[in-house]
């Protein structure tokens, strides 16, 4: 909605409707009259007794002595405390050690149970065994053998009736695209609709791009190269206090005399003021700080994002 006497959100800001503000109606503060740490200024705040600095002194610790760790142990040998439980194991065995009353029998060859528990195992015998009498089984159903051939390529192959050639172009897809697409174009009846006054930020997504074609090359034109400098036929003539170096002759002094011209004042009323139109309407941007960050920060990166700094 216009403001009173005044222009519209889309004049002045180039916005449908402006927003409304959360400070509307608050007091005007100055920061430097404003508190630093307001709340610090109101009742009873906690007052520590100062921080300490690190000394050889007991002052900076929490405990009102240095506490050692091995305060008052005696010394340890670690080879006693070795042999000693060397000796408390030697007391749990129940007799001497075990010792076998004969060695390992090593074996003769390949297939030998000699120096086994169980001994030979029947079921690993090389003796043959008995077989059943071999009987042939009955002869097999007899069907017509398949015809040869894959199917595809070949005539009368398959079990359903043999399928017409159809044509398939190479390009047909292509073809079928330039066709719509040439329907399309005589369909048309002139350029794109583009509206310039739509407000756009002062720094684009990408700064290389260009809506206008670009003009052709223009080649370098070869200059002819002079083979003899050029020399004129008759020498600049100077200007000796009249007029003899010109072209045409000097023209004779005409009078112009000073004539001021009244123009008679019309009133206000039959003569229209004029308005420019409207141009393309300014819009709230982003700094380039905040542009920045967005570039650099995304949801691909925030996760391992670094400081960088210059």
């Amino acid at each position: 909605m216009p403001a009173e006497g005044g222009k519209t959100d889309m004049e002045r800001i180039g916005l449908f409707s402006e927003m409304g503000y959360i400070t509307v109606g608050d007091k005007y503060v100055s920061q430097f009259n404003r508190p630093f740490n307001e709340p610090a200024s109101k009742n009873k705040q906690m007052l520590p007794g100062g921080s300490k600095e690190m000394s050889n002194l007991q002052a900076g610790y929490f405990d009102p002595h240095f506490v050692r760790i091995f305060e008052g142990e005696g010394y340890v040998s670690l080879n006693q405390v070795r042999r000693q439980h060397m000796m408390e194991e030697a007391k749990k065995n129940l007799g001497k050690a075990f010792l076998p009353s004969n060695g390992d029998k090593k074996l003769c060859g390949l297939g030998s149970y000699y120096g086994t528990i169980g001994g030979p195992v029947p079921f690993f015998s090389v003796q043959s065994k008995p077989k059943e009498k071999y009987e042939a089984p009955g002869k097999n159903l007899y069907t017509n053998p398949g015809k040869k051939g894959t199917g595809y390529g070949y005539a009368n192959v398959t079990i359903g009736k043999q399928f017409s050639h159809s044509a398939d172009f190479y390009d047909a897809a292509k073809l079928n695209y330039k066709k719509e697409n040439e329907k399309h174009q005589r369909l048309l009846k002139g350029a794109p609709f583009k509206l310039n006054l739509y407000p756009r930020a002062y720094f684009d997504t990408n700064p290389y791009l260009f809506e206008k074609t670009l003009p052709p090359v223009k080649k370098a034109e070869k200059k002819a190269i002079l083979t003899s400098p050029f020399k004129p036929s008759s020498p600049g003539k100077k200007a000796g206090g009249m007029k003899a170096g010109t072209f045409e002759p000097y023209p004779s002094h005409s009078a112009d005399p000073y004539v001021a011209k009244l123009t008679s004042r019309t009133s206000s009323k039959d003569v229209k003021i004029f308005h420019p139109p409207g141009g393309p309407k300014s819009r709230p941007i982003e700094s380039i700080m905040t542009l920045n960050v967005k570039r650099s920060l995304n949801m691909k990166n925030y996760k391992t994002a670094s400081l960088q700094s210059y």
